[in-house]
């Protein structure tokens, strides 16, 4: 499958592969579809995290070049990151040159920020934690000023920060695009609550989806934040007493939902905390009905994901006739609703 190489200038303007899990029915729409395909009285749920400027320039403090992705914000004032070495988005990640051996206590150069590496991390020397001089608005301030978007070489020229944002997008937690819901345009939006489909949100940090090097890859996704306000989870409660179906906008909101319902013995509950929970073949959801998602080629760790979902014969099938319509894919790509209608 393609990737798309650029935003488009009409996020909602993209095509849309309905997957009906239990029929096996594959249906080619438009994204502008969506509001059809619901019922009144379903739950859309978005993950309105902001994505951040996490990919940093800069040198060892024997100048070296590197760059450094964040990964996640830990306590303490640490962050988690990814060390890479000389070059930058235009080289594939997997063909980049291996960066330099640092080790805790070592100053690392990123522009205006300085940071400390206070941990080398399993299972990668280029797994860090690290602490930034700079604190609180100081470092958010320069955070945005020397970082730019996390970005991959199927993307054909440098993004910008407003290229990465959801329409409703709120607090800076996410490394990379929560992409599934760049597609949802305001117009969109307030065409489902035309037709009876209420909205809820959270905020779950999305971290990095590739490394470039198989046991990181082979990690990830690594453990992320998230927050499900009371207000979310009391919509979800009332939308399951009145038979209606709660679909994700994203394996984020997935994580997110079904990580607290399992550390809260099976039932969902408001909070704040950090997940672990790993999607894939077996797993049964509690929480949610169906997913919209973007469009993932078998093989790849967000195409298993998937699997949580729909059997794995069908989303073979469902690829291949993405591929013979021409289907794009990647974050800014295509997209497919997984839900019975």
């Amino acid at each position: 499958m393609n990737a798309a190489r650029w935003p488009r200038e009409h996020p909602d303007s993209g095509r849309l592969l309905h997957v009906a899990p239990r029929s096996g029915r594959l249906d080619d729409v438009c994204m502008t579809d969506l509001p059809r395909l619901l019922r009144p009285g379903d739950l859309l749920v978005l993950n309105d995290a902001a994505t951040l400027p996490a990919a940093l320039q800069g040198r060892t403090e024997a100048g070296a070049p590197i760059e450094l992705r964040l990964v996640s914000r830990e306590e303490e004032g640490t962050w988690t990151a990814v060390l890479f070495g000389a070059g930058d988005w235009r080289t594939r990640t997997e063909e980049r040159p291996p960066p330099p051996t640092v080790s805790p206590g070592e100053r690392l150069i990123l522009g205006e920020l300085g940071a400390r590496v206070v941990a080398v991390l399993p299972p990668s020397p280029r797994l860090l934690r690290v602490a930034f001089e700079a604190q609180g608005a100081a470092l958010w301030a320069a955070l945005y000023r020397a970082g730019r978007p996390v970005q991959y070489a199927h993307v054909e020229r440098p993004l910008a920060l407003w290229h990465i944002q959801t329409a409703y997008a709120s607090r800076p937690w996410a490394v990379e695009a929560p992409s599934a819901g760049l597609p949802l345009t305001w117009a969109l939006l307030l065409d489902l609550k035309r037709r009876g489909v209420g909205l809820a949100s959270l905020t779950h940090a999305a971290g990095l989806s590739s490394t470039g090097e198989a046991a990181l890859d082979a990690a990830l996704p690594r453990p992320e934040r998230f927050d499900v306000p009371a207000s979310t989870v009391e919509a979800i409660h009332a939308t399951k007493a009145s038979g209606g179906r709660v679909v994700a906008v994203g394996t984020t909101v997935v994580r997110a939902l079904e990580g607290r319902a399992a550390q809260a013995g099976g039932r969902l509950e408001p909070g704040e905390g950090v997940t672990d929970l790993l999607l894939g073949p077996g797993f049964i959801p509690r929480v949610v009905d169906g997913l919209l998602s973007g469009m993932h080629e078998p093989g790849t760790s967000h195409f298993t994901l998937l699997h949580a979902f729909a059997p794995p014969e069908l989303l073979r099938a469902a690829s291949v006739l993405a591929e013979s319509r021409g289907y794009l894919g990647h974050e800014f790509g295509d997209s497919c609703l997984i839900l019975e209608p």
